[in-house]
């Protein structure tokens, strides 16, 4: 814990009307106090010492280091707008910061121990439009995973580059593990024949909660139900909940493979190497 500074002076002691602007050779030796005992010290040491603990404690670009009471904080106050507005995307990504560093270990292990998993964690590939040839994927043939993926990015007026940036994960490797599975989502929608509606939202949900065991997965997939009507609930428990976990247990872990190389691959051998199921003949 850093010591307390003592200034026992006044800035009208230091500058009498502040005729002139202070500089940091105005100002006399500040005390510190350690225990019982008074010392003196040098200001330019401890604000030297600040810069460097503010560089330590930011491990990535955009990184804010929250305490474990400040991210109690912000998990209840995101889990509440997520519940009651599940489309305030900012809040869902708090929410999957604050609550999911066990669940994003257990990922992250699971990228190390296989060969493309761990090629991703090192190359660390970004799926934005600026990466993405839109045009080249538009030209694929249809049944392709690249072509039925950007279909899918137009049909439902999404884009990738609408994922939030982490913030709250306080391990570099670890937002980026939870960073690739927010781009790698719509991939899953695309995996899934899910839309993005509300039904298809809670059918993608049931799957990544059995996928990644993140606690924000696992909160939308039990919540997400109750705004569903009588007939989409009856189909959601009856056809595509079961699908969906069934798929979810029965696939390997979604972020071991490198989707970016596989473009031209068809949905159906890339859905029957990962080991989802296919998608029940319902409309959602």
């Amino acid at each position: 814990m850093r010591p307390r500074v003592f200034l026992p002076w006044a800035p009208s002691q230091l500058n009498p009307g502040f005729a002139a602007p202070l500089t940091i050779k105005d100002l006399p030796a500040p005390h510190l106090w350690r225990g019982d005992q008074l010392h003196h010290t040098d200001l330019t040491v401890t604000a030297e010492e600040h810069v460097d603990e503010e560089k330590y404690y930011q491990l990535y670009p955009g990184h804010i280091p929250t305490s474990p009471l400040q991210k109690a904080l912000l998990s209840a106050g995101s889990a509440f707008m997520a519940l009651y507005n599940p489309y305030r995307h900012d809040m869902v990504a708090v929410l999957g910061e604050t609550t999911g560093s066990s669940a994003l270990r257990s990922l992250r292990d699971k990228m190390r121990h296989d060969p493309e998993g761990y090629q991703i964690l090192q190359e660390r590939p970004r799926i934005r439009l600026s990466t993405l040839d839109v045009t080249g994927l538009r030209g694929l043939s249809d049944g392709t995973f690249g072509r039925e993926y950007v279909r899918f990015l137009d049909s439902n007026r999404v884009s990738p580059d609408t994922r939030m940036p982490v913030k709250f994960v306080d391990d570099e490797e670890l937002a980026y593990v939870i960073q690739r599975y927010r781009e790698v989502h719509d991939l899953m929608h695309t995996l899934l024949g899910m839309p993005t509606n509300m039904l298809g939202e809670v059918v993608v949900k049931w799957f990544e909660a059995v996928q990644t065991g993140l606690p924000m997965c696992i909160l939308g997939a039990v919540f997400g139900p109750v705004r569903l009507n009588a007939w989409k609930l009856q189909i959601l428990t009856t056809e595509l909940i079961p699908w969906a976990v069934q798929s979810g247990r029965n696939a390997s872990c979604v972020l071991n493979f490198y989707y970016e190389n596989r473009w031209e691959q068809t949905v159906e051998s890339l859905r029957e190497e990962i080991g989802i199921l296919h998608p029940p003949a319902i409309c959602v």
